[in-house]
């Protein structure tokens, strides 16, 4: 199986990071997870990205805040597909992030998940590795059915309150 790559622009970037590599370890997907930076270490993410795939990876995960150009520096450095994961991380509540990350010029996409959106960056790396790993489309196929299980409990304990009204 392929492994994702989590990087994080820094390390104040983990706690928000480790919704991510949780929703990984409950798939059992192998991930690394590194601290690089687009403007400190911009030598060292472009070989990194420059050398994911033949090292094994089949998806990155760009966690940054603030200026946030980490996403699109690896995208920049490799064909294999990037998620931008925008962190909160200024007085502008992430939306510095979420607009560094997301607007990408033609030619370098990034997919975009929502500002501290640790989990959906995890999942949709999961559903890109499953394209081509049916076991892991089982285990999507099981997490949403459970999903839909919660939702219609929820309902029904929602109608048994309004018929007591």
């Amino acid at each position: 199986m392929k492994k994702v790559a989590v990087i994080m622009g820094s390390d104040s970037d983990f706690p928000v990071v480790k919704g991510a590599i949780t929703e990984l370890k409950n798939f059992g997907v192998p991930f690394e997870a590194h601290v690089m930076s687009a403007h400190r270490t911009p030598a060292l993410a472009a070989e990194f990205a420059e050398n994911a795939e033949k090292n094994g990876f089949g998806v990155i995960i760009a966690c940054a805040g603030k200026a946030a150009h980490l996403a699109g520096v690896l995208a920049g450095h490799t064909t294999l597909p990037v998620i931008g994961l925008p962190i909160s991380a200024s007085q502008l509540d992430g939306l510095d992030a979420l607009l560094a990350t997301v607007q990408m010029p033609s030619g370098i996409p990034v997919a975009t998940v929502a500002i501290n959106g640790a989990n959906n960056a995890a999942l949709l790396a999961v559903q890109m590795l499953a394209l081509s790993d049916e076991s892991l489309a089982k285990q999507l196929r099981d997490k949403k059915a459970a999903m839909i299980d919660g939702v219609l409990k929820k309902d029904a304990a929602l109608q048994e309150q309004l018929a007591a009204l």
